[in-house]
C-alpha cells in the first residue's frame, strides 16, 4: 500500500488542476438505490427504503446508447468498478469505504449461485431505459423483457451489462457478455417500444460498439472471456421480425472496441488480447474494405497503427487497449486506455521488486495516462500520423540492471502531454462529433486514489471527476468543456456519448455504491443521463 502512496504523490506532483468552464449539463435521469447493505457477505435487508442497512445504489454506467430520432434508449451496468476490479486486476478481498463496497465472492449472490466466480460476485442484472425528448419523460423497460418469459429474464440476470446499443430501420439492440462467455441480444421496436426477444451467441464473448454506416448497422465484438481471443466485426442483416440475424465480416487478431466510418471504409479500434506475441494482437487501428461489407471481407482488414508504434516498454505496451475513434475534419482521430494499475500488476508478477524502493518506482513507472491520436489516407502510401496529446520519452524497465529510464518514444506531441495534461486521465472512452465540433469523454480516477491506501495524500477535489474535451476545429487544439464530472465529481467517466444535431447526450459512469444519502455534502453515486446543447459555431 505504500507504493499506491508513493504513486498518488508523484502523480500529484506533476498533474496541473483544470479549471471547468461553467458549461451546464442538464440532468435527465438518475440511478436510485435499489437494495441494502448491511455489511460484507451479510443477506441484504428489505428495501429500500432500508429499515436495517445502508441504501445501495448498483447501477453504475450508462454503458450502451443510442439515439432513434427522438428517443434515446440506454442499457446499465452494475458494479462496474468492482467487476473490472476483480477481472483486470485479478483482486478478489471484499473491500468497503465511504464510497463503495466490492463483496466479489462474499456477496449473496456469488454464495447463492456456485456458478459466479469470485471475480463477479458483485454481479446484478443490467436494465435497459428510454428516455423520449419530446415528452421529457424516462422509462426503465427492463421489466418488458423479464415479463417476455423465463428464458428472457434469465438470460437479462446472466448478462454482465449491457455495453453497446445500435439502432436501424426502427429496431433498437443491446447487446452484452454472459457470465458464460457468450453474448447476449435484446431487441426492441423504436416505433411501438414493444420489446421483440433475445438470443445468446455462443461463438462470441463480449460486445462494446454498435455502428450505423452506409446504410447498415455493425457491431464491433469479441471473442472469449472479455474478448481474450480475439475479435470480430458484425454486420446486421436482421429486421423487427428476425432481429438477431449477423454476418461475421472482419475477423481481427483482438477484440473490437469501437467503430468510426470515414470515406467508405469503417475504422475499429483495439484492445490488447491477454498476452499478445505478435503487433496483431496489441491494441491498434483496423482498416476495413470498401463498404458495404460481406462475409468474403472477413480476412481483408488491414492494421494501419498499434501501441507497440509509441510505447516502449515491452511489457506495458501488452496492455494497452484503444477506445474511442471518430472521423473529423479529413482525419480519423483515436484515444488510448489504460485500467490502473494492470500494466502495474503485470510488472509485479514478471519482475518482482524485493525492496520498498523497487516497488515504488514498479508503481510509479507503469503508469500511463491517454493519448491522443489522428491520422489520415490511413492504409496507403500516403498514410500520415499525428500524435497530439502524449509524451516525447517513456520508462522502460531494464531486467539486467532492474532499472527504469526514459526511452524516447519516436513522436512528440503537437499540442500538450498525455491526459491532457492530467496524468489521472486514463482512458479516452469516447469521441462524437457534435455541432461541427469533436467531443472527447474520459475516464478520471483522481478520486479513486483516496480509497487505495489509507496513507495516499489527498487528491485536489478541483481536479475530480471525468473530463468533456472539445477540439473546434481540426487546426486547433482541444478545449475543457468541462473536468468535473459534468456537475458531478463522482462520475469518473463519460462512458457514451450520442449527437442530435447541437445536442449531446452524455452516459456517465459512476460506481460509488454506497454514496447515497442526499443529505450529506457528497453527490450521490451511481448512472446518470446528461444533455449538453453545444453552442452554434
Amino acid at each position: 500500500m505504500t507504493a499506491l502512496a508513493g504513486l498518488a504523490a508523484v502523480l500529484l506532483a506533476v498533474s496541473p488542476t483544470t479549471v471547468a468552464q461553467a458549461d451546464t449539463f442538464e440532468l435527465l435521469g438518475k440511478a436510485a438505490a435499489d437494495e441494502c447493505f448491511a455489511g460484507i457477505g451479510q443477506p441484504y435487508p428489505a428495501g429500500p427504503p432500508c429499515a436495517e442497512g445502508k441504501p445501495k445504489v448498483n447501477q453504475a454506467y450508462v454503458w450502451g446508447l443510442t439515439r432513434a430520432g427522438r428517443q434515446v434508449w440506454f442499457g446499465t451496468g452494475a458494479n462496474t468498478h468492482c467487476l473490472t476490479s476483480g477481472t483486470s486486476l485479478a483482486t478478489s478481498e471484499p473491500v468497503v469505504n465511504d464510497n463503495y463496497v466490492c463483496e466479489y465472492g462474499e456477496s449473496q449472490v456469488a454464495r447463492t449461485h456456485p456458478a459466479v466466480p469470485d471475480a463477479l460476485g458483485d454481479v446484478r442484472a443490467p436494465q435497459a431505459w428510454l428516455y423520449d425528448a419530446t415528452t421529457g419523460s424516462l422509462t426503465n423497460r427492463s421489466g418488458d423483457i423479464t415479463a417476455a418469459s423465463d428464458v428472457d429474464a434469465r438470460r437479462l440476470r446472466s448478462t454482465l451489462g449491457l455495453r453497446a446499443a445500435g439502432t436501424l430501420n426502427g429496431v433498437v439492440l443491446f447487446a452484452g457478455p454472459n457470465l458464460t462467455s457468450t453474448l447476449n441480444v435484446f431487441a426492441f421496436d423504436a416505433a411501438t417500444k414493444r420489446y421483440l426477444g433475445s438470443h445468446t451467441f455462443a461463438q462470441y464473448g463480449n460486445a462494446r460498439t454498435f455502428l450505423a454506416a452506409g446504410g447498415s448497422l455493425y457491431l464491433g465484438v469479441g471473442i472469449g472471456p472479455d474478448g481474450s481471443l480475439g475479435g470480430a466485426v458484425l454486420r446486421w442483416r436482421g429486421n423487427r421480425l428476425t432481429p438477431f440475424l449477423f454476418e461475421r465480416v472482419g475477423t481481427l487478431p483482438a477484440q473490437a472496441a469501437d467503430l468510426a466510418y470515414q470515406d467508405g471504409r469503417l475504422y475499429a479500434t483495439t484492445w490488447s488480447t491477454a498476452k499478445p506475441t505478435t503487433d496483431a494482437q496489441l491494441a491498434g487501428v483496423w482498416r476495413s474494405p470498401e463498404l458495404p461489407l460481406n462475409t468474403g471481407d472477413t480476412g481483408a482488414w488491414t492494421q494501419v497503427w498499434n501501441a507497440g508504434k509509441y510505447e516502449t516498454d515491452p511489457l506495458i505496451k501488452g496492455t494497452y487497449g484503444l477506445g474511442g475513434v471518430a472521423a473529423y475534419g479529413g482525419w480519423v482521430y483515436w484515444g488510448s486506455m489504460h485500467v490502473p494499475l494492470k500494466a502495474t500488476k503485470v510488472h509485479q508478477t514478471t519482475y518482482p521488486q524485493t525492496t520498498p524502493e523497487g516497488q515504488r518506482a514498479q508503481v510509479r513507472f507503469t503508469q500511463r495516462a491517454t493519448s491522443i491520436w489522428r491520422g489520415r489516407n490511413l492504409g496507403t502510401p500516403q498514410q500520415e500520423i499525428e500524435l497530439l496529446y502524449g509524451e516525447s520519452a517513456l520508462p522502460r524497465y531494464t531486467p539486467e540492471t532492474g532499472t527504469w529510464a526514459a526511452v524516447p518514444t519516436g513522436w512528440t506531441a503537437r499540442y500538450g502531454r498525455s491526459g491532457f495534461g492530467n496524468t489521472f486521465n486514463n482512458y479516452t472512452w469516447r469521441m462524437t462529433v457534435a455541432g461541427d465540433r469533436l467531443y472527447v469523454g474520459t475516464m478520471d480516477w483522481s478520486y479513486l486514489v483516496q480509497d487505495l491506501a489509507e496513507d495516499a495524500p489527498p487528491t485536489d477535489p478541483a481536479g475530480w471527476g471525468a473530463d468533456l474535451w472539445a477540439f473546434p476545429s481540426a487546426d486547433a487544439p482541444a478545449e475543457a468543456v468541462d473536468t468535473r464530472g459534468l456537475g458531478n465529481y463522482l462520475n469518473y467517466g463519460v462512458r457514451t456519448m450520442a449527437a442530435d444535431g447541437n445536442t449531446l447526450y452524455l452516459g456517465m459512469a459512476n460506481p460509488m455504491n454506497l454514496r447515497t444519502d442526499p443529505a450529506d455534502s457528497v453527490p450521490e453515486g451511481g448512472w446518470e443521463l446528461r444533455r449538453l446543447t453545444v453552442p452554434n459555431p
